[in-house]
């Protein structure tokens, strides 16, 4: 039976170059997804592929997915909480409703889907957890949203707790955290790494995959992929 992966935001960006690759390397991959239709794009069986509605301004979505993933295709080896959203909220600029938002989907999402898949993964004795943080999740860079780096950092806390909480059962946690990504997210945001400086969705997918080959023995926290110099991270 092919090991099993739910992929939130799979539909486009990195999420889809993620799903991409793990389809090409034989796993079944479970989106989570606001818009179902995104699914037609991968165009592979349904026995390989299902789509399931996933909205993180709606709690209960974070249970059902993780149930009708374990219905349809029979178990959850690995989860990759990818979707995220990215709004300017500083001392200056930004509102109430900008940072609520970033904390549901970049926080509590991601939060909620790691307490409902949890004994699925403690039960595959090798279940995965990468959640896609950032550089700011190591680091403030002025022009930088404070409230983005907020929840990138809460993330990051949140990956170490789910080491400890599964450890025994084999359950290895990783936030992986990329420099800007040639994605929508970044496209028009001041200051950002240059479009030909920047990584490719491709290249993030294929780290995702690499974290979710190592065994047991090999726990990788967190891994720091940056595109620019700076004498940290």
């Amino acid at each position: 039976m092919a090991r099993v992966a739910m992929v939130s935001g799979g539909g486009r960006g990195l999420g889809a170059a993620i799903a991409e690759r793990l389809l090409d390397d034989g796993w079944a991959v479970s989106l989570g997804l606001r818009d179902l239709g995104q699914a037609a794009r991968f165009g592979v069986p349904a026995g390989r592929l299902t789509a399931v509605h996933f909205d993180a301004d709606l709690p209960a979505t974070a249970d059902a997915w993780v149930t009708t993933t374990v219905n349809r295709l029979g178990r959850i080896d690995a989860l990759v909480n990818n979707a995220g959203i990215l709004r300017t909220v500083d001392f200056e600029e930004g509102s109430e409703a900008d940072l609520d938002a970033m904390w549901a989907v970049n926080v509590k999402a991601p939060f909620r889907l790691i307490r409902a898949a949890l004994p699925h993964l403690r039960k595959a004795g090798t279940g995965r957890i990468v959640n896609i943080a950032s550089t700011d999740a190591r680091r403030y860079r002025p022009g930088t949203s404070i409230g983005y780096a907020m929840t990138k950092h809460a993330l990051l806390a949140m990956t170490q707790a789910a080491r400890f909480a599964g450890w025994e059962d084999g359950v290895r946690a990783t936030a992986l955290c990329p420099g800007a990504i040639d994605t929508d997210l970044v496209a028009d945001l001041p200051g950002v790494t240059p479009k030909g400086d920047r990584l490719t969705p491709e290249t993030v997918a294929g780290i995702v995959a690499m974290i979710l080959t190592l065994p047991n023995q090999a726990s990788l926290p967190e891994l720091v992929v940056n595109t620019r110099l700076e004498s940290l991270i």
